[in-house]
């Protein structure tokens, strides 16, 4: 790692997080990421990781302790609040940093024997100092699900979601599965129907805190809605007329909604979500 003083550390874009803030400089309408001659004392009190390179410069995550205030003409915001203002190459480095951040933190130690690690020889490794085991940074897979039958989607909330959001049915790979299979057992757990024709549509990468989402589209087969007591409040069939609340834009799960509403013809502008003003 380079010197806080060298020439590449003082070009290298800086993505600093205090827990899940990030540290931006508010331009307008803008949020920009700091240069590492920006933040200078950031860097040399901390123990930055290369995250990679964007547009030809070096990229840097950094982790600060929640007591850390930002420097002069800085502010630290929430990630997912910054999709609409940072770039979207910015926007995407800054969840990789938050992911390779959450992975350092967690593997100080060994899981294998117990003993403490510290950087391996290669990029983005942790060795561990006892049995010689080699960590890397680990996702965890989940999809989600757009069910439609006929003219309606399938859309359902959990007990965490803002009141009343809903979206589609989502859910963590299972080792021996496939991803296919995955989307089969979710769908019937968590709402009781069966689904066919399963498709895949797109991925995401989603940092809260290390996940890849991988969306489906799949078609109604059977059954009746029958909500998992403890994970579903309430999941019903919606016509593109009668569509709740969902959730924001930036989500792979409201990329299949507005898809859904696509293929309606209806228009996924005039949908909303939790930024939305009341109706």
């Amino acid at each position: 790692m380079s010197e806080p003083d060298s020439p590449s550390m003082d070009d290298a874009l800086c993505f600093v997080f205090r827990g899940g803030e990030l540290l931006v400089r508010v331009d307008g309408a803008l949020a920009l990421v700091p240069r590492g001659r920006d933040v200078a004392a950031l860097l040399a009190a901390g123990t930055p990781i290369a995250a990679g390179e964007m547009g030809g410069a070096e990229c840097l995550a950094l982790a600060v302790d929640a007591e850390s205030a930002a420097p002069e003409g800085m502010e630290f915001r929430g990630l997912r609040g910054l999709h609409a203002v940072l770039g979207a190459d910015e926007f995407r480095m800054a969840g990789r940093a938050s992911q390779v951040l959450e992975w350092d933190r967690a593997h100080r130690f060994c899981g294998r024997c117990g003993s403490p690690t510290e950087p391996g020889a290669e990029p983005l490794a942790r060795a561990c100092t006892g049995c010689g085991a080699v960590h890397y940074p680990r996702l965890s897979p989940a999809v989600l699900v757009s069910v439609v039958h006929g003219d309606r989607i399938l859309l359902a909330r959990g007990p965490h979601f803002t009141p009343g959001m809903y979206s589609v049915v989502a859910g963590f790979v299972e080792p021996g599965e496939t991803l296919e299979e995955t989307c089969i057992r979710e769908v019937r757990e968590e709402v009781g129907v069966e689904i066919t024709d399963v498709r895949y549509v797109a991925s995401q990468p989603w940092p809260y805190p290390s996940q890849v989402m991988i969306a489906f589209a799949a078609t109604y087969a059977g059954g009746d809605i029958v909500p998992q007591p403890g994970e579903i409040e309430d999941a019903r069939w919606f016509s593109v007329d009668e569509l709740p609340m969902v959730s924001a834009p930036l989500s792979l799960s409201r990329a299949l909604i507005d898809r859904f509403v696509r293929g309606q013809g209806g228009d996924p502008a005039r949908l909303r979500d939790p930024r939305s003003p009341p109706a």
